[in-house]
């Protein structure tokens, strides 16, 4: 069985980058992101702030399209 590598890219991209926006927003609502602030390394422009928020979740899914879109390539290498 092959994986489709764009609609894996796809569904990895939106749950992971939807991951990052419901933390940034659980951050912001309890006053706490001692974890999550370690984003700043990673995403350019990330922030415990609504606008951070939304730089989270499009560097989230950008980040989770490449790494599931190499998952399913090498994936569909390794078991054809």
């Amino acid at each position: 069985m092959q994986l489709n590598k764009r609609a894996f890219g796809l569904a990895a991209g939106i749950i992971w980058g939807v991951t990052v926006l419901v933390a940034t927003v659980v951050a912001i609502i309890l006053g706490k992101g001692e974890h999550i602030v370690l984003l700043k390394g990673f995403y350019l422009g990330f922030s415990i702030s609504p606008v951070g928020a939304l730089v989270g979740l499009i560097w989230g899914f950008l980040d989770g399209f490449i790494c599931g879109w190499i998952f399913a390539w090498l994936y569909n290498r390794l078991a054809g």
